[in-house]
């Protein structure tokens, strides 16, 4: 289906969020379902009211699958009817998907972290991470690191403390990997850095419209350093921008967000993705 020719049997597909307004999930996905001529269509909702958004899912036929994403990966894992083992200890998800009214909850951003990692030749087993972030995105991606690779160290940094000790703990308890939690404050971030080999931003500091905004003074950068930004609005955040102008290897959150959309897509339809659209209309956009 060409957008804009939308009938009764559409599939819808939405991103749900707040704020949602920046999201590249629309433009992304549409132009997939057009590229494979798929009677599909995918729109953006600002939500504060989880639970009703979820009932009018249930409730509605057509509404096939929705991309969850900032406040409620955490809190819509009680709102779903179904969650694989390995989501259900990972604590948050980012996709549902409605199967005749029966919802199905998992994670697509853990594995499309790791892959953007390993796609930019990051050696991952005997480094040390810090993790700047401890909500829903940087749960999925911490247990996929503790559980798929050979970490020296995780070191997780929020300045919500409950939330710090809650996937500190949880790591603690479901993997093996060495993980501490610390509260985020300037001297724990130095002494941090000092040692880390990977730093992964898992925060929405940077976030258009905050572009100017970064955690991390490029003073406290070293050499040989990786940095990874999972976010991607803009291409570049000025924590990446000064880490390349130090000489370090950066890693773009629009590889995780074309990688983790790929995989919604396949489940969301049954089908391949078309990956090369995907990224072509993803750098466009954000290249303007």
């Amino acid at each position: 289906m060409k957008t804009g020719t939308i009938t009764a049997s559409t599939r819808l597909c939405a991103v749900i969020g707040n704020p949602v307004g920046h999201s590249l999930s629309p433009v992304l996905h549409n132009a997939a379902f057009d590229a494979l001529d798929l009677d599909y269509v995918y729109v953006a909702f600002r939500v504060e009211d989880l639970k009703s958004a979820l009932a009018g899912m249930r409730a509605l036929e057509n509404f096939r699958g929705m991309s969850v994403t900032i406040p409620h990966k955490i809190e819509a894992m009680n709102l779903v009817d179904e969650i694989g083992e390995v989501d259900r200890a990972i604590g948050s998800i980012n996709t549902i998907i409605n199967d005749n009214g029966r919802l199905i909850g998992l994670g697509t951003d853990g594995p499309g972290a790791l892959k953007a990692l390993t796609d930019a030749g990051v050696e991952i087993t005997g480094r040390n991470v810090l993790m700047l972030g401890a909500g829903g995105a940087a749960r999925a991606v911490a247990f996929t690191l503790a559980r798929h690779t050979g970490l020296e160290k995780l070191v997780l940094m929020d300045i919500d403390a409950a939330v710090l000790q809650g996937l500190t703990t949880d790591l603690q308890a479901r993997t093996t990997a060495p993980a501490a939690g610390e509260l985020l404050t300037d001297a724990a971030l130095a002494q941090s850095m000092a040692h880390a080999d990977i730093i992964i931003n898992c925060t929405p500091v940077g976030m258009h419209p905050r572009e100017v905004a970064s955690l991390v003074p490029p003073a406290l950068f070293r050499p040989g350093q990786t940095v990874f930004d999972i976010v991607y609005n803009p291409l570049e955040t000025r924590l990446l921008a000064e880490a390349r102008a130090a000489g370090l290897r950066v890693v773009s959150g629009v590889e995780m967000f074309i990688n983790q959309a790929v995989l919604q897509f396949q489940r969301f339809t049954g089908v391949d993705a078309p990956v090369d659209v995907m990224r072509r209309v993803v750098m466009e956009k954000l290249r303007g």
